[in-house]
């Protein structure tokens, strides 16, 4: 009875360690990285989309900014955890094989570019004026950053679309442990998000009321047309 016993017990513990393995290992790192991509895929997409009239949506534009925070940087620490746990020889994730060519090569660009991004953008509210060195930054690193993003987003849409939704499977806790936490995660990092932007909405308010005054006091030493230019909406 001892030896079956034992015998039981060992077999419990293999599978109980394979549960943690695909849990916090590459299946488990893999959905929560594809589900965080498929959030991320909507909300840049209308972050984006307010650059096309940022004059009329640029409140819209801060606001988002701010709520993508935690979630891009849970999408960052999960995709870093792969990198980290390959390049250090894990053997579940040396088993899954390496990142794909074009994503490592694309990841040191996504993540500068993102980072510069951000932090620019932040770094513009709490300056508190609208203009100069960091405003170039921005509008510069946005630029490298669509480029990159563009390739990222062809070259993972694929994978993305086929493991995002995974996890809000009926089946999705017998096919890889952990749903509830994955889903935890992603939706604690959006309620972070929401949390953030909310927060800092005075000081967001507070800058672009600056900004409407600075553009006003600009336009009143120019010329009539040049200033009604200047304050009229864009179409």
């Amino acid at each position: 009875m001892t030896d079956v016993s034992g015998a039981g017990r060992r077999e419990w513990q293999r599978r109980d360690w394979r549960t943690v393995v695909r849990t916090w290992g590459p299946p488990g790192n893999e959905r929560l990285t594809t589900s965080t991509g498929l959030v991320l895929l909507v909300l840049l997409a209308v972050e984006t989309l307010t650059t096309l009239a940022l004059r009329s949506y640029l409140s819209v534009h801060i606001f988002l900014g701010l709520l993508l925070l935690p979630p891009v940087a849970l999408k960052l620490a999960s995709t870093g955890w792969r990198f980290l746990r390959y390049y250090t020889r894990s053997k579940p994730y040396r088993l899954e094989g390496p990142p794909r060519q074009l994503l490592r090569v694309l990841a040191p660009l996504l993540v500068a570019s993102t980072l510069t991004l951000f932090g620019t953008g932040v770094a513009l509210i709490v300056v508190g004026h609208g203009g100069g060195l960091l405003r170039t930054a921005h509008t510069f690193s946005f630029i490298a950053w669509g480029v990159v993003m563009i390739v990222h987003v062809l070259a993972s849409t694929t994978r993305v679309l086929r493991v995002g939704f995974a996890d809000l499977r009926r089946n999705a806790e017998h096919v890889v442990a952990g749903v509830r936490g994955r889903r935890a995660l992603l939706g604690g990092a959006l309620l972070a998000g929401v949390i953030v932007a909310l927060a800092t909405y005075p000081a967001q308010r507070a800058w672009l009321s600056h900004r409407g005054e600075q553009r006003h006091s600009n336009s009143l030493g120019r010329p009539p047309v040049v200033a009604m230019q200047e304050l009229a909406p864009p179409l």
